[in-house]
This record gives structure tokens, C-alpha cells and sequence, in this order.
């Protein structure tokens, strides 16, 4: 039985660009930072000669991110990663605090966002008394990120 999501795994082509979004501009925090390499990774991957970089970054509360960079073997990035009608798992959603100034510093970085903020119908997805309040957006490396608060 699942006792709780623990985290979301994103392999990154360029480690710095991706940590200084999800912490500078998400205000996750880095809680360590590795280089991961040997039998165990290769078996738990089914990969050979594997080595990678990883950076864990977590909010105050709930799961947190996983950012690996793998040195070798290096993978292919597939396509239309960035679109949200793509099969597979297609985002990662972040309920945030003052999604307003967030969405505008996200803009001022030249972060690229698929609208702007939008009401979600309650007609249509029942928050109860709150309303859903939401945008997409795409992280440095393209992966397709819901900002999101109720109110």
C-alpha cells in the first residue's frame, strides 16, 4: 500500500538552469545534492556505465522534486513534451501563494507561460467553498508546470 507521494523525478539536459528555477523562482529549497554512479543505480535502471548528477529540492510541505543529470548514458528528449495533450505523465502542478506576483516574476524571467491566470468552472470541477485559480507554464527545459491556488 502507498503511503504518500515522495517525489517527481525530471531528467535534465543543463543541471543550473533547472536548479535556479525551482529554487530561485518556485522557492523550493535544495536538500542535497549527489553524483550517482555503480551497480546499484545500473540495476535499478537497467542502464549500463551509469553516472548522473542529482539535486533533490523540496517545498515546506509535500512531495519534492528530483532533478538528475545523467552524464552517461545520455538520453533523447522525446517530442511535444511541452504540450498538454501529449500521452504519458504530462505535468507537475504547484499550489502556490500570491500566484499573481509569482506568475509576474515567472514572465519578467522570460519563463514562457501558456496563458494567463484562469478561473477553473466550478460548474464543471467542484472545489467546494473555494475556487480554483490556475495557469500552465514551461521550466527552462520545456516540461509543462500548472501554478495553481485556491481561494
Amino acid at each position: 500500500m502507498i503511503d504518500f507521494l515522495d517525489h517527481v523525478n525530471i531528467v535534465v539536459q543543463d543541471m543550473q538552469p533547472m536548479v535556479d528555477f525551482y529554487r530561485d523562482l518556485l522557492g523550493l529549497r535544495v536538500t542535497k545534492q549527489a553524483t550517482i554512479r555503480g551497480p546499484w543505480i545500473g540495476a535499478v535502471t537497467g542502464l549500463r556505465d551509469v553516472e548522473a548528477d542529482v539535486v533533490y529540492l523540496a517545498p515546506e510541505t509535500g512531495p519534492g522534486i528530483e532533478l538528475i543529470c545523467y552524464r552517461h548514458p545520455q538520453g533523447t528528449r522525446p517530442a511535444a513534451l511541452d504540450r498538454p495533450n501529449t500521452a504519458g505523465i504530462r505535468h507537475i502542478a504547484f499550489r502556490v501563494s500570491g500566484l499573481e506576483a509569482l506568475v509576474a516574476s515567472a514572465r519578467e524571467a522570460g519563463i514562457a507561460l501558456l496563458s494567463e491566470i484562469q478561473h477553473v468552472a466550478a460548474d464543471q470541477v467542484d472545489y467546494g467553498r473555494e475556487r480554483k485559480r490556475m495557469c500552465y507554464c514551461l521550466d527552462p527545459e520545456g516540461n509543462l508546470l500548472e501554478l495553481m491556488t485556491l481561494e
